[in-house]
Order: structure tokens, then C-alpha cells, then sequence
């Protein structure tokens, strides 16, 4: 009976634990940016300076990833300190009221080797849309300056519709593009 017990045991084990690993980003090596046209003929870029991802994945090739986001709306930088603190106002981001965005994925999809359909929930302003992005996942290397760790390359692009979300909507699409187009490059390492 006891060799029974350990041989079942045995084959269910590998199907109960799968080994899952959590990478968060390396601040010094991550950026989450975005990008506006304005008057329809000039690229206006900005980013956000405070904000935590995570990324679970037990595949090496982050095929499972489940990713994480959590952005501090204050946090939006474009090199413009007036536009920022109008970004900042009732008109944007309102972030007396919502001081923070989130993404969390649904699903992700490969499309070909290295890239990935990364489906998920992104809530700005109150109201939570399903936004499908492109990840790539850029490699994994061992960094020589962190005892050979490893440290993981991924990239998600994209482009969301601000009016469904109702961020500026005081501010038509002739002034401001309605697409902002989201880039954000991380290097992430095992918590």
C-alpha cells in the first residue's frame, strides 16, 4: 500500500507544482513611455516615473506570462512642467481623484517565436476596457554586474483609444490624436 501511495503521489506531484517564477522590473533599465500627435502633425512623447509591473511565468520563453501593472497617475513626465500639471488636472488624468492605472493580463497568445498577443484589463480613470498589445520577449541573459543572475528583455507595444476612457475628452482628436501609442521596454529580474 505504501509503494502505491508514493507512485500516485509521484505522478500527481509534477501536475499540482509548477514551478512559477516572479520578475519585477529594474528601475534603472525599464521605462513605461507613450506617445500623442499634436494638431495632427507632431509627436508629443511622455512616460511615467513611478509605476511597478510583474511578470509570472513558469515557461523560459514567458509563453504563460501574467503580467501586472500598476502606474502612479502624478508620476507623468513629458519635459514640459505646464503640460505636465495639466496632464495632472480634471481635464487628463485627474489624479487627485485617480491616483493610479492599472493593467492586469487575461491571456496571451504567440503569433511567432518571441512574440506574443498579451490580452488584459486596463483601468484608467475608473473605467476598465480590454486592450490587446504585442510583447516581445527579448532574451534572457545572465548579467556579469549581478553574479551572473538572470535578467529578462521584454517589450510590450501598442495603441489604446484615450475617449474610451474619457482622458481629455475636452480636447478633440485635431488638437490631440484619440490613439496613444504605448512603448514600454523592462528589463525584469526574479523577485
Amino acid at each position: 500500500m505504501k509503494q502505491l501511495t508514493a507512485l500516485i503521489a509521484f505522478l500527481i506531484l509534477p501536475l499540482t507544482i509548477i514551478a512559477q517564477d516572479t520578475w519585477v522590473q529594474d528601475p534603472y533599465h525599464s521605462n513605461l513611455g507613450f506617445t500623442v500627435t499634436h494638431l495632427g502633425i507632431a509627436d508629443v512623447p511622455g512616460h511615467f516615473g513611478d509605476y511597478n509591473v510583474s511578470i509570472t511565468a513558469a515557461e523560459e520563453d514567458f509563453s504563460d506570462a501574467k503580467i501586472t501593472l500598476t502606474a502612479q497617475t502624478a508620476s507623468v513626465d513629458t519635459r514640459v512642467q505646464n503640460r505636465d500639471d495639466h496632464l495632472r488636472s480634471e481635464d487628463f488624468f485627474h489624479v487627485e481623484e485617480y491616483p493610479e492605472m492599472t493593467f492586469t493580463s487575461s491571456s496571451i497568445r504567440s503569433s511567432e517565436d518571441g512574440v506574443f498577443e498579451l490580452t488584459g484589463n486596463l483601468t484608467l480613470l475608473d473605467v476598465t476596457r480590454e486592450v490587446t498589445m504585442t510583447m516581445i520577449h527579448r532574451g534572457t541573459v545572465e548579467n556579469p554586474m549581478a553574479d551572473g543572475a538572470p535578467v529578462a528583455g521584454i517589450q510590450i507595444t501598442g495603441t489604446i483609444d484615450r475617449s474610451e476612457f474619457n482622458l481629455g475628452n475636452g480636447f478633440p482628436p485635431p488638437m490631440i490624436s484619440n490613439n496613444v501609442r504605448i512603448k514600454a521596454d523592462g528589463e525584469f529580474v526574479i523577485q
